[in-house]
Parts: C-alpha cells; structure tokens; sequence
C-alpha cells in the first residue's frame, strides 16, 4: 500500500464532503464501516461523532480500551486541526516535529496516527470526525476513506 503525498490528501479531502448529513446516513456509514472492517479482519473501533457528541460507535471483537484511547486522541486532533491525522502526521515526520512543538497539543489528548478523517459539509467546514483504530496506520486511514467514499 503506496503512502499518498500530502497534495494527494488535501484533494481527498476536498472530494470527501457532505452537501448534507443526516442521524440516518451516519449510521448507514458506521454500520458500513463496521462491516468493512470485518470483512478485512480488522480488530478495530470506529467512532463518528460531531463536535458534541457520538453519533456511532463500534468496538469488534478483539479491541480493547486503548482503541478506544486511540479513537479519542485521533478525532481530538481532526477537530483541532481540521484535517486528517495521516496528513498531520505526515507533516510532523516531514518537519521533525512533535504534535506538542508544532500545534501546542499534547500526545496524551492528541494523535497524528492515520485513521481520524474530517466529517466536513460544504460550504460550513468540519462539524466532527470519523475515526478508525485498530489497523496500521495508513490502513486506518484507507479504512475510513474507501467507505466514505461511497456515501459522497
């Protein structure tokens, strides 16, 4: 699995918004997240939640409360900065820096590892995030792209 660059993200994410979300097609994506990961064997948990509160989430068999951590830390980073946690992560290896150094957050709430992705609606910007933790890195991230893709 070849690692896209960070212009290759930025246009993912362009492409990957909502004109509009509904409690219905959050779910109908969580649930196909869910099944997606199952199918790929993944002992992952997945999360979608707005600014203020969850809207789906799932821990599979074999997760455990670090996912759940994971998750957490992942979507705190995407509000925070708006855009993916791979891209984040990409930029902080690039820079040879640290969450804490470049953005003022701390490893403990924060993560730049791939799997957290901006739930974002056209023309408003990112109300929340849909997260994935459970599978290397860049499958996270690929996880949560390739399903969403779908609902767009």
């Amino acid at each position: 699995m070849t690692e896209p660059t960070l212009q290759e993200l930025a246009a993912e994410e362009a492409r990957l918004q909502f004109d509009t979300l509904t409690l219905a097609q959050a779910w109908d994506i969580g649930c196909a997240l869910r099944e997606e990961a199952l199918r790929r064997s993944g002992k992952v948990a997945i999360e979608i939640a707005l600014r203020d509160r969850t809207l789906f989430h799932a821990a599979l068999p074999g997760t455990d409360v670090a996912n759940g951590q994971w998750v957490r830390r992942k979507r705190n980073t995407v509000l925070a900065l708006g855009t993916s946690t791979l891209a984040v992560g990409m930029k902080l290896a690039k820079a040879n820096q640290s969450l804490e150094a470049r953005y003022g957050l701390s490893a403990a709430d924060h993560a730049h590892d791939g799997g957290g992705f901006p739930l974002r609606l056209r023309g408003l910007g990112v109300i929340g995030a849909i997260t994935a933790s459970g599978l290397p890195s860049l499958e996270d991230h690929r996880l949560v792209t390739e399903v969403l893709a779908r609902f767009i």
